[in-house]
């Protein structure tokens, strides 16, 4: 992918681009008034994505023990999900800079790609050749509930600690994070740290704990912020806890909760439905409102229900048909009148023709003659004696 942009100016001979990661395209086209102009189409070629650390000193280490019995079912330390207190204090090997890491990977090609996990945290060996996205979540990036943005699988319930990979059972946005280094700046530093993975909703810092609470706009990104800023530091030597907040107990962070998830799921549906419809349904089209000022019967502040807007297309539909039937009548009658009989006749023309085409093959047509009227003394005689 690439982007384009697109530049009008007078007809001059195209230069080359001097810019190794860009190519540009001069189109010469006629404007309104006849006049041609150039149209210099320049296209920014994505970079390919950066190595984070050298390939030849990366090693794989095993994970860390969090418990005390490891668990081959569940693959993972049992007997205490907590991590321990000092190796929690360790900092992080690297630190990922989206400007300079981020670029284009063969996941790029694939179509429903994950985000590199290594590449969050700012240790990803591989650069373009990794198979995994290097760049940050958008809002067109979705996936299944059940997964993270890395691929990983979520489970039903948290951590004791908040920590891990998350539950599925509910669309979590908003990070834990504390350890905080306490100064003036508190807030200022949080933001400007943390508005690096994404956008962010709202924030909110416990200045006199060392403690902020960022939740972002997408889960994608909160998703990647977390593994991006663990056992990370900000402006200070602190070493910061990141983990999953748990539910708001104010009543109007619930409201607000569900209302963002109302919006989302609105959002979702509105890119699934046709521009057209979706402007009606929004009141955008002109028509539509025309027709609803209609129905509104000179009403100011009235909308009719949808049962009126129903019946009157049922109505259009059955007066449309009758004017349709009323039309061939009418074109049938005037048919009839210009093939009716020259002598005023009640048999049309083509009824004629049709009683002439049977009488050459021979069928005769004879009229019966009268009975004879009856003559004798007893003629109109009647009775209602049932001996006669």
């Amino acid at each position: 992918m690439a982007d384009i942009d697109v530049t009008t100016s007078a007809v001059k001979p195209a230069e080359p681009s001097s810019a190794p990661d860009t190519a540009s395209t001069a189109l010469i086209v006629n404007d309104s008034s006849g006049r041609k102009v150039v149209k210099k189409i320049v296209k920014r070629k994505r970079r390919p994505a950066r190595p984070q650390v050298d390939p030849a000193t990366f090693t794989s280490e095993p994970p860390p023990q969090t418990g005390t019995t490891f668990n081959i079912w569940y693959n993972k330390w049992s007997g205490g999900d907590r991590e321990d207190k000092y190796l929690s204090q360790q900092a992080a090997k690297g630190r990922c800079n989206i400007a300079r890491d981020s670029g284009y990977t063969r996941a790029d090609k694939v179509p429903g790609s994950y985000f590199c996990l290594f590449f969050a945290r700012g240790i990803c060996p591989k650069g373009q050749d990794c198979e995994y996205l290097h760049r940050l979540p958008g809002i067109h990036d979705i996936f299944n509930p059940n997964v993270d943005c890395f691929g990983r699988d979520k489970f039903n319930d948290y951590r004791d600690d908040m920590g891990g990979v998350g539950s599925f059972m509910r669309q979590n946005r908003t990070l834990y994070c504390g350890r905080i280094h306490v100064t003036d700046d508190i807030e200022e530093i949080v933001a400007r740290h943390f508005q690096e993975w994404g956008q962010i909703d709202r924030t909110r810092v416990l200045t006199n704990r060392g403690v902020a609470f960022i939740t972002y706009t997408n889960e994608a990104n909160s998703q990647f912020a977390k593994e991006a800023m663990a056992h990370q530091s900000l402006d200070n030597t602190e070493i910061l806890n990141v983990r999953w907040a748990t539910v708001d107990p104010n009543p109007a962070a619930q409201k607000r909760e569900a209302r963002q998830l109302e919006e989302q799921a609105a959002e979702a549906v509105r890119r699934a439905l046709p521009e057209e419809f979706v402007a009606e349904i929004e009141g955008r089209d002109p028509e539509a409102k025309r027709r609803r000022k209609e129905l509104d019967f000179g009403l100011e502040g009235y909308n009719a229900p949808d049962g009126v807007y129903y019946n009157q297309g049922k109505g259009l539909e059955a007066a449309q048909e009758k004017m349709l039937l009323e039309m061939e009548r009418n074109e049938e009658r005037e048919q009839d009148v210009e093939d009716g009989h020259e002598d005023g006749g009640i048999f049309t023309r083509s009824t004629i023709q049709a009683l002439k085409g049977l009488n050459g093959h021979g069928i005769r047509m004879e009229s019966k003659d009268a009975p004879a009227a009856a003559s004798g003394p007893l003629v109109g005689y009647g009775s209602e004696d049932e001996s006669d």
